[in-house]
C-alpha cells in the first residue's frame, strides 16, 4: 500500500473472491453461478427499452419501479424493500447501520468470508460463533448475544440450512439487536424468512439475483424488512452511493420477476444436477454434506482439499478450497453445473484416483 494509505484501514483484510482465469478454458465450478442464462425477457431488447431511463440520465435512485416489483413479488410493501448493487453492497450497509464499536456483531465462524472482511473493515468487535460438530448452526448459541447477527441461510460454504422458524426464534431472543439473514442460495431448497420480517421489526432478510436468477454479472440485490430498517439502510446509501443500481439492471431485473417460470424451473434442474451429483460423489467415497445451495461441501477419502483443488485445476476443473478455518481444510466446495459439466468432473476425479500411487 502506499504511503498516504489510511491508517484506519491499514488492517483490513481484503476478500478473496473466487478464480476468474483466463489463461486456459475450464469447467468452472468454484465461484456459484448459475449455468444457465438469464431469461430472454431480461435479455431482450423491447423489455428492457420499456422500462430503461436514457442513458445520459442518472438512473432512479429510488429504483421506484424495481422496487414494486420486488413488492410485489414479494407479498410486502415497497417501504419494507431496498435494491442494491449486488447483495454485498447491501450487506455493507447493514454493517455500517447497525454496527459500531460499541455494538459488536456476532456470526459463525464458518461462514461466508465477507462479514469478516467488513467487521475488520470498520473495527467491530467480532463474536465468532462456532458450528455444531456436524457443521449445523445451533440457533441457541446466539440467544441474548447483545450483538447484530449475521447468518447465512442456507450457510455457505457448507450448504447447510436453518427453517425460517429457527431463525424466528433468534430474532425473538435478541429483540434489541438486528438479525441480518443472507438468503443468497434460499431458492435451492432453504426456507425464506421473508414473511417473518412482518412478525420480528428487527429481522432484515437479504437476497440476490446473482444465484437462482442468473444475473451475477449484472450486480443486483435486495433487502426486506420493517420500514424503519430499510430508511436506515437507505440513509446510509444516500451518504455512499446514491444511484447505486443502474438503469439497465434495474430493467432486467424487473424483467426477471415477470418470468418466475424460468426461474424455478432452472432451480429445480439444479437441484435434481445437486442430488446427481451428490450421489455420484458418494459412490466414489466422498463425505458429502445435506446441501440446500446450489454447491456440495465435500471431502474425499484419497485427497486432502488443497490436493483435490489443484488436481482438479490441472484437469481443467475449478472448484473452491478453503484454507481456514483449519476444520474445513480438507473438503472442497462444488457448484451445481450442467449435467456435461458434472460428468467432466466426475471424470477428472476419476483420473486423480488412477494416478494415485
Amino acid at each position: 500500500m502506499s504511503r498516504f494509505f489510511s491508517e484506519l484501514y491499514a488492517s483490513a483484510q481484503p476478500y478473496t473472491p473466487g478464480e476468474q482465469p483466463r489463461d486456459r478454458s475450464y469447467v468452472k465450478l468454484n465461484t456459484n453461478e448459475n449455468p444457465f442464462p438469464p431469461s430472454t425477457e431480461a435479455l431482450s431488447y423491447t423489455t428492457v427499452k420499456t422500462f430503461l431511463r436514457p442513458l445520459n440520465l442518472y438512473s432512479d435512485p429510488e429504483s421506484q419501479e424495481l422496487r414494486e416489483a420486488l413488492a410485489n413479488s414479494l407479498g410486502v410493501a415497497p417501504e419494507n424493500v431496498l435494491p442494491g448493487n449486488g447483495s454485498d453492497e447491501i450487506l455493507n450497509f447493514a454493517f455500517m447501520a447497525f454496527c459500531s464499536p460499541s455494538r459488536g456483531v456476532a456470526f459463525p465462524d464458518v461462514t461466508y468470508g465477507f462479514y469478516a472482511v467488513l467487521a475488520g473493515l470498520y473495527g467491530i468487535d467480532t463474536k465468532l460463533v462456532p458450528l455444531r460438530e456436524d457443521f449445523s448452526v445451533g440457533a441457541e448459541d446466539y440467544f441474548g448475544l447483545g450483538r447484530t447477527i449475521f447468518l447465512a441461510n442456507p450457510n455457505a460454504p457448507t450448504g447447510l440450512a436453518l427453517p425460517a422458524e429457527e431463525i424466528g426464534r433468534v430474532a425473538g431472543a435478541n429483540p434489541d439487536n438486528v438479525v441480518v439473514v443472507d438468503e443468497a442460495y434460499v431458492d435451492f431448497g432453504g426456507e425464506s424468512c421473508v414473511p417473518l420480517t412482518q412478525r420480528y421489526n428487527n429481522l432484515l432478510v437479504v437476497q440476490t439475483f446473482s444465484k437462482s436468477r442468473s444475473m451475477a454479472g449484472a450486480r443486483l440485490g435486495f433487502a426486506v424488512g420493517d420500514a424503519a430498517l430499510i430508511a436506515d439502510l437507505n440513509r446510509i446509501k444516500y451518504a455512499v452511493n446514491p444511484y447505486n443500481v443502474n438503469s439497465m439492471t434495474a430493467a432486467m431485473g424487473i424483467a426477471t420477476l415477470n418470468d418466475p417460470d424460468y426461474t424455478l424451473t432452472n432451480c429445480a434442474a439444479i437441484v435434481t444436477a445437486r442430488l446427481y451429483l451428490t450421489s455420484q460423489l458418494r459412490a466414489r467415497d466422498f463425505e458429502v454434506l445435506e446441501s440446500s445451495a446450489n454447491f456440495v461441501f465435500a471431502k474425499s477419502p484419497d485427497f486432502g482439499g488443497e490436493a483435490l483443488y489443484a488436481g482438479l485445476k490441472e484437469k481443467g476443473v475449478l472448484v473452491r478450497h478453503f484454507a481456514k478455518p483449519e476444520r474445513i481444510a480438507d473438503y472442497v466446495r462444488i457448484s451445481v453445473g450442467t449435467r456435461e459439466q458434472l460428468d467432466a468432473l466426475l471424470a477428472a476425479i476419476d483420473t486423480l484416483r488412477e494416478e494415485l500411487p
